[in-house]
């Protein structure tokens, strides 16, 4: 029985390897020309091409819920309409350029093509709600006079400023295959966990009768389950994927696809301190009542179209080896994923047995509340650099904590990661 389990664990490894190296190689050429920064300055606006535009820079952005909270904040302190944050924030989390290539790869074009397309008139139709239902002025910017700075998010690496273009070609590889890999590693190996659980354990006959499969009910439960949860993108598609071989309809797996990556319970509560609670009660509103909508419109297409939904899945022909990449390649590339995932592990959780503490150990440090992945990091390292007199800040995300030297008051640093929409104990 365990060897069944794991076996199926492999296969779906195996399959989704050599997407999401594909996929890492275009976050790469991705962060290598659009900066959260330049995304700020096209939607910063209040407007509804701002509202299009925040959409539409949004579905490529490798962002996950917790990733997208800096540049969220940052452009509702910047005057961005609510519209246009709404916007960022519904098509963002729910697609990237690594999960669309993934879910192309994985689910076929049906699902490829449907999940970014849903994902940006999602962002569109929600900002434009926002906008004719809440008639509140945009916040003023938010400045911090002990820092003398209007505080920003990063960069999607570290600063390019000045880099020559091997320099940033560098740095983003460094982003795309050890970055954001940490950030999403963790979340994508549950993810397999999960789908091989529910492939093997998960009778096909179990739930047929209880309407669960198909329709509203199997969309609530999809809803009850995927808003708490953090999940990101690509870890979503191979529980998608499992569900939809056990018989849930495309419209179930969808709703899961949509709300799982776009929500989750520490963002909800980040999100509701810095841009009000109302707001995140529309915007959960709006999200939840549009994955249902394009759940059913899901459906309809395959029912129209008489494409059966297991036939467009990777996995239906696994023991054939018949998929897009030649299993040769399949084996060579998910290798080189292997030994990129357990890099990525050692970093997040074997070099601090290793980790030469003596340089932090007399520093000055506050704990920081909300963070979860290098996207907190950086914004709040970044934030924190800004202060006048600083030194050496170093931020520890698996302690939750933010190191600094020189001579600055602790409640100007505290003030500092407030800003960027983290609690400080």
């Amino acid at each position: 029985m365990i060897t069944d389990f794991l076996y199926d664990i492999y296969v779906l490894f195996i399959e989704m390897s050599p997407y999401l190296m594909i996929g890492l190689a275009f976050v790469a050429i991705l962060n290598i020309y659009m900066t959260k920064e330049f995304v700020k300055k096209q939607i910063g606006k209040d407007s509804i091409w701002s509202i299009f535009k925040a959409a539409l820079f949004g579905v490529p952005l490798p962002l996950c819920s917790c990733g997208v909270i800096p540049t969220t904040v940052y452009m509702a302190d910047s005057k961005a309409s609510k519209g246009a944050v709404t916007s960022f924030l519904i098509s963002t989390p729910q697609t990237g350029i690594d999960s669309i290539v993934a879910t192309y790869g994985m689910m076929g074009p049906v699902f490829g093509i449907f999940r970014p397309i849903s994902a940006l008139i999602m962002g569109i139709m929600g900002g434009l709600f926002i906008n004719a239902t809440n008639k509140d002025k945009p916040r003023p910017e938010k400045k911090n006079l002990s820092l003398n700075v209007i505080t920003a998010p990063p960069k999607m690496v570290d600063e390019k400023t000045h880099k020559t273009f091997s320099e940033k070609v560098k740095s983003s590889l460094k982003y795309a295959f050890a970055d954001f890999l940490d950030d999403i590693v963790v979340e994508f190996l549950i993810g397999l966990v999960i789908a091989g659980a529910i492939t093997y354990f998960l009778p096909t006959e179990f739930l047929e009768g209880t309407g669960l499969k198909s329709g509203i009910l199997g969309m609530l439960i999809m809803i009850l389950i995927g808003v708490p949860m953090y999940v990101c993108a690509t870890a979503s598609i191979p529980i998608a994927l499992s569900l939809i071989m056990k018989g849930f309809s495309p419209g179930v797996a969808f709703v899961f696809l949509a709300v799982g990556p776009a929500t989750n319970a520490a963002s909800i509560g980040i999100l509701s301190k810095s841009l009000g609670k109302k707001l995140i009660t529309y915007y959960l509103f709006i999200l939840i009542l549009m994955s249902i909508g394009f759940g059913y419109l899901l459906d309809f297409v395959f029912a129209y179209t008489g494409i059966n939904p297991q036939v467009q899945l990777a996995t239906h022909a696994h023991h054939e080896h018949s998929g897009l990449i030649p299993y040769e390649v399949q084996i060579v590339l998910a290798i080189i994923f292997a030994l990129l995932v357990v890099s990525s592990l050692y970093r997040k959780y074997g070099a601090k047995y290793f980790r030469n503490t003596s340089k932090i150990e007399n520093r000055e440090y506050v704990l920081v509340e909300g963070m979860t992945c290098n996207h907190c990091v950086a914004t709040v390292t970044n934030a924190v650099n800004k202060i006048e007199g600083i030194e050496n800040v170093e931020v520890d995300l698996a302690a939750g904590r933010a190191y600094y030297g020189g001579n600055v008051d602790k409640s100007t640093v505290k003030s500092a990661v407030e800003s960027c929409g983290y609690t400080v104990g």
